[in-house]
């Protein structure tokens, strides 16, 4: 490994090839010195670069010129991108992205990172993220690192040795965070109806935002919860530090909190640092359903952008502009259904301004299937599709729609019916 002083000594052209296609880490995980410098300095010519979520929003829509951007994910510092026309996105399910981030036609050429200091021995963490960032690195021609004094030694199923990162330089800026927002008074009441679904033992998997963080406040009298997860929040350390979180009662890797990335804080962080309660691992592992169905009690918390009246989820496209992604949504939900006593989730508000959230007719795609019946929650209840007819989850969901949008959806729950029968016998 070549250490340099400072970021200004590191010429990428030294490093990268015409054509290259790079990826970075994403969100609390992304090196913001070496990707500002990437957009700053000089490069070689058309350069492509895979990005997750875009926490810093380090990448702006004036930047798309250096490099041709692609992504699994819309929302956050993304949409401005896409909404442009610069950011091309891959509707993937997360548990494949390892194999994107190495396929031939798609995979890394060049991976940034952001670790911290490497052990006596020369080892290297891989910090904040382990997702698909370490199946892109084992597929990379060259590895540049950026090293954060402050950044987690974390435990996981992968790793580095100094031998295999090409240039390293000092981070120049502390790691992104994404802190805890305070939930509205609807979100309170979507978020108590989510938490009357968790028992005590159960395993818990949780998505992005605002919602999981209300969801996870609600939980702190629960006992022996466990959690296997996309990422780790800054409330998953709350419930682990209060004695609720403990893993003990999970299937597989019991007594460990099991996430591909810490997305959060930098409490987090430092709790996570050389915490063997956490452990980190790529998405081959995290979203895989082989292992997600021998969680038992696994409870898989998701929102949504819509759900129509046949239990069709939209999560990626709202008014025409992709804001979503289809993620990890289905992995879960799929992995909670096959869980003994597993409860798949879906949550989200009844309404977006005027407009209601369940609706009779999607106006985005359809990334959950109706044949993956979820537990829809909204502030006004639950409506378990499980085991329901489509004119049975019809009635159950409009039960859970705002109440002025109510007999508008009734009028219309014939016609949706109707076509989603007609649909079936093509």
């Amino acid at each position: 490994m070549r250490c340099l002083d400072s970021i200004d000594e590191l010429d990428y052209r030294d490093y990268l090839q015409p054509g290259d296609r790079l990826v970075w880490g994403q969100a609390c995980g992304e090196p913001r010195t070496l990707v500002e410098h990437l957009l700053s300095g000089p490069v070689p010519r058309a350069l492509s670069a895979f990005v997750g979520i875009n926490v810093a929003n380090t990448l702006r829509v004036e930047h798309a010129a250096r490099v041709r951007l692609t992504s699994y994910i819309g929302s956050g510092g993304n949409s401005d991108l896409h909404a442009a026309g610069l950011l091309d996105i891959a509707p993937v399910h997360y548990s494949t992205l390892p194999e994107f981030v190495r396929a031939p036609d798609t995979g890394a050429d060049v991976v940034l990172v952001r670790i911290p200091p490497p052990d006596p021995r020369g080892r290297v963490s891989l910090g904040t993220n382990h997702d698909y960032l370490a199946a892109a690195l084992a597929h990379a021609r060259v590895v540049i690192a950026e090293v954060d004094e402050r950044a987690p030694y974390t435990d996981g199923d992968a790793g580095l040795s100094t031998a295999d990162i090409d240039v390293a330089v000092p981070a120049r800026q502390p790691s992104a965070e994404l802190a805890p927002r305070l939930p509205s008074a609807v979100q309170q009441r979507i978020a108590a109806h989510v938490a009357d679904l968790v028992d005590d033992g159960a395993t818990l998997q949780v998505g992005v935002g605002s919602l999981t963080d209300a969801v996870l406040a609600r939980l702190t009298d629960r006992r022996h919860l466990g959690l296997h997860s996309g990422q780790i929040p800054d409330g998953v350390a709350d419930l682990m530090m209060r004695g609720v979180l403990t893993g003990e009662r999970k299937g597989i890797d019991r007594g460990v909190a099991v996430g591909g990335m810490l997305l959060g804080t930098q409490r987090l962080f430092d709790f996570a640092h050389r915490n063997s309660r956490i452990s980190l691992r790529g998405a081959g592992y995290t979203h895989a359903h082989a292992v997600l169905a021998q969680q038992p009690k696994l409870i898989a918390i998701n929102s949504a952008l819509e759900v129509d009246l046949t239990g069709q989820v939209n999560s990626e496209v709202a008014r025409g502009r992709y804001v979503g992604a289809v993620g990890g949504a289905v992995d879960f939900l799929r992995g909670a259904a096959a869980s003994p006593g597993g409860v798949p989730v879906i949550m989200l508000p009844a309404t977006a301004g005027p407009f209601s959230r369940i609706v009779a007719a999607l106006s985005g795609p359809v990334s959950m299937p109706r044949s993956d019946a979820a537990v829809i929650v909204t502030e006004h209840g639950h409506a378990d599709l499980r085991g329901l007819t489509l004119s049975q989850r019809a009635g159950a969901l409009i039960a859970i729609a705002a109440p002025g949008h109510r007999d508008r959806l009734s009028h219309a729950a014939d016609a949706a019916i109707a076509a989603a029968r007609r649909s079936q016998t093509r």
